[in-house]
This record gives C-alpha cells, structure tokens and sequence, in this order.
C-alpha cells in the first residue's frame, strides 16, 4: 500500500480530552490526593499486579507523578468521573509519529472506576484523538497472564496479534507480552461501536446495558484471542 501522501502527525499535547462521562486531565501534583483516596480502595493491591510499580504510600506517590509530569512519553492523564471524583490514570505511550504508532498504557484504575461506563470512556477518548490526530495504529499490550486486560482489549476492539515471549522481567518475575492493536482503516467502525454503546439510550433506568460492546466490536476484529 503506497504511503506517498501519508504525513506522520503531531506528538500529543498536555491538554484535556473531555468526553461525556469523563474528562481525561494531564496529571498534576493537585491530583495526588483525589488518586491516593481512590487508591485506597484497593485494600488487597491487585490493582498493582500487573504494573511495574506500586503499590504507593504518599511519598513515594509523589516522587513518581513528579517523574511522570515531566515525561513524553508516556504522557500520563488523570481520569476525572462524572461526579467529579478522580479514578485513576492512563497514558499515551511508545508514541512513534514516523510510523503513526501510539500506544494506550498504564491503565491504572481504582475499583471505583472499574467495569464503568467512564472507564470504556476514558480508553475512547484516547483511540479518538489517536486516529482523529492521523496515526494509523492505536497499540493495547499487556502481562500475557492479566486475562481481564486481554478479555479488555478485545471487548475495546483491539485485534489480538500474538505473544512477545519473555519480553521483560516485572517485579521479580517473566513477562510474557500480548499485544493488540486497532488500525485506521478500522477506526470508523469503532468509532460507531463506542458512540452506539456510551449513547444514553443503550442503558435502562438502572444504569444497565442494553448492547454489549463486545457485540458491536467482535465484527470488527481482525483477529480473536485464542485465549479467552
């Protein structure tokens, strides 16, 4: 496929992504407390497992937004809710405008923010500006072991693409990497998927579903997971 007119787009800018649920923030040191009390509901740490840090006590917190705020790459935000709360983080990564990559990570979300209409929001947002930027590839990796994270890729529309074997080593122990990846000419589709399940006619009167959007995504994919 011939790239002649193809321009590689901009590097993302510290600006705030605001849909109709959530609104995705470049983190700040005025965020540490709404996240730490999110955090805190984690009373086990599972939400750590699988992240290469964490989890935190304030200090320790501080000295890492501190490194992120003055990182690229990634470019970390912080997830504001509907009721205005914070829930969590997440960033644009392994961001490559030569070759229109960009990649979705650090998912860090509080149990507040789990399984909710913000979080499908807030990865939404980030595919949006990824594609309406012109990257022709929106990347989903994670531990080949975190199954919700792959069961997660594949309800976002991500198409499943393999397993990196022996990829990196985390907290003591292998990672395995499965990556995932949605592309441009998929976009539109997607696009469609997210705006049909997010929209307030999708959900009855107690806040429950009425379309999966597992079931408009699974057409879309390229690839399913052998996996799950």
């Amino acid at each position: 496929m011939g790239l002649q007119d193809w321009v590689p787009p901009s590097l993302p800018s510290r600006v705030s992504l605001v849909g109709d649920h959530v609104s995705l923030e470049p983190l700040e040191r005025a965020h540490i407390p709404g996240l730490m009390d999110a955090f805190s509901e984690d009373a086990t740490g599972a939400m750590w497992q699988f992240l290469p840090v964490g989890p935190f006590d304030l200090a320790r917190y501080t000295a890492w937004v501190d490194a992120a705020r003055a990182s690229t790459d990634p470019m970390h935000f912080a997830v504001r809710m509907a009721d205005g709360r914070l829930g969590g983080t997440l960033s644009l990564m392994r961001i490559a405008p030569a070759s229109g990559s960009i990649e979705a990570g650090w998912l860090t979300f509080a149990p507040r923010l789990q399984k909710t209409r913000e979080a499908t929001e807030a990865v939404f947002l980030l595919m949006k500006w990824a594609f309406e930027a012109g990257y022709r590839r929106f990347e989903w990796k994670c531990d080949a072991a975190n199954i919700p994270s792959r069961r997660a890729a594949e309800r976002f529309g991500f198409s499943y693409e393999g397993v990196f074997r022996q990829a990196g080593i985390v907290k003591g122990r292998n990672r395995d990497t499965a990556w995932f990846a949605a592309i441009d000419a998929e976009w539109p589709r997607l696009r469609t998927a997210f705006e049909t399940w997010l929209a307030r006619g999708n959900f009855d009167e107690t806040g429950q579903q009425k379309v999966r959007l597992g079931e408009l995504t699974a057409p879309i994919l390229a690839a399913r997971d052998p996996v799950l």
